[in-house]
């Protein structure tokens, strides 16, 4: 690796940069809210990209957002690239996506301290509204990016506010002009957090990630009757707020009867009126289904539609669903995957095949590159929650792992 192998990542100045960027939109104890487009999220990537400018990187800005920073290689052609996001949900930690980009700025770092330049050009960018939590879809960014989105169809997206993508993105000076669909890069390697328990509970350090779980994030709205909430016997009510109930109810058993990699979460209900003593007129829920195995995930949306029927039917309301998103499962590259495991190895740490249970950019890219992940272990398994920590560690253990990968795969 002409040298590399005997470097190693600063993972002081790489904490140091996750605390930079985790005091923007700060939240106690540790966490951080910035969701995509707002004036946080603006601030936060004015920083990352100074940093990036600050090492001489040249840096590019599309139409949606994204940015990349590339240092040159010794050859001309696609760079290989590292990156994440640096949007949070509304209460969100230090290290989801973050993690991924400063890593990359490190690793490019490191090569330079060490007057080291690869065959191939370098790349590290943040990709848009990752998260999705305030315009969906989520990964919106790096699937404009592969061409998956049409462009203007991504601008045109209302928000949860009544916003919308082009005029935020304006707002916050990050509307750029390099082409969509954006360069596809030699090879793309994410560093992430696990976001869950399987790495700490195994007591094991990287995850050599093999795949994504397939999403599908469906919005359901039940319009039932007001009523009061005394004198309406039970036999006479049309109640979306027990309608909404039922459901979330109906994909807890099914997740639990379908066992295996099935999960499924209702994570977002609002009725109308909202009172104590009325009997819901309307309800609005989110219901968000996963699965490794694209066939079972169908089958879990195809029970939760007939059960939507049963429901219409028995309990005399008004259904209608509404697709948030829709990824079928991805399978990473195997001589990427093979390169992360073997890099772990090298450097002395325990590692695992595994699948990542959440939604990554790393899925988009494996559209157009040979992709894979890093991951590392969270404390408690906790992610999406302030209280979000990664000791640090598997940081250094992590960004070494990715070190190695990236400067072999810029190897000629």
């Amino acid at each position: 690796m002409t040298g590399a192998e005997q470097l190693f990542v600063d993972v002081e100045r790489l904490a140091a940069r996750l605390d930079a960027l985790a005091e923007i939109g700060p939240l106690e104890p540790g966490g951080s809210s910035r969701l995509a487009f707002t004036e946080l999220d603006g601030a936060g990537r004015d920083l990352v990209v100074t940093w990036m400018r600050d090492l001489g990187l040249e840096i590019t800005i599309d139409g949606i957002g994204n940015v990349i920073a590339t240092r040159q290689g010794r050859t001309e052609g696609p760079p290989v690239m590292t990156g994440s996001h640096i949007d949070t949900v509304r209460t969100g930690g230090r290290f989801d996506g973050c993690l991924g980009v400063l890593a990359g700025l490190e690793v490019i770092e490191t090569l330079m301290d060490a007057d080291i330049t690869t065959d191939r050009p370098m790349a590290v960018g943040f990709f848009s509204n990752e998260e999705g939590a305030r315009f969906p879809p989520d990964m919106m960014g790096s699937l404009v990016y592969v061409g998956g989105m049409p462009l203007e169809e991504a601008l045109d997206t209302v928000g949860i506010d009544g916003t919308k993508v082009r005029d935020e993105l304006d707002s916050i000076g990050y509307l750029g002009s390099s082409p969509i669909p954006g360069l596809s890069p030699h090879a793309f390697v994410e560093l992430h957090i696990e976001q869950g328990p399987v790495l700490e509970e195994g007591g094991v350090t990287i995850g050599a990630v093999e795949s994504v779980q397939g999403i599908s994030w469906t919005e359901i709205e039940i319009v039932g009757q007001s009523n009061h909430a005394g004198t309406t016997p039970m036999r006479l009510r049309h109640d979306a707020g027990y309608a909404a109930a039922a459901v979330s109810t109906f994909i807890r058993g099914l997740a639990d009867e379908m066992s295996g990699d099935q999960v499924a979460t209702c994570g977002a209900m609002t009725l109308h009126p909202n009172l104590v003593n009325v009997i819901a007129a309307n309800a609005t829920i989110t219901v968000d289904l996963r699965n490794t195995d694209d066939e079972l995930l169908q089958e879990a949306e195809a029970r939760l539609a007939r059960f939507l029927e049963k429901l219409a039917s028995s309990e005399g309301v008004d259904v209608t669903t509404r697709t948030l998103a829709r990824f079928e499962p991805v399978v990473f590259d195997q001589t990427v995957v093979g390169l992360v495991e073997a890099n772990a190895r090298a450097l002395g740490h325990s590692v695992v095949r595994m699948p990542s249970g959440a939604g990554h950019d790393a899925q988009m890219m494996a559209r157009v590159a040979p992709t894979g992940m890093v991951f590392v272990p969270s404390i408690d398994g906790i992610s999406h929650n302030p209280e979000e920590r990664t000791d640090l560690a598997d940081l250094r253990a992590g960004a070494n792992v990715l070190l190695r990968t990236l400067v072999q795969l810029a190897t000629n």
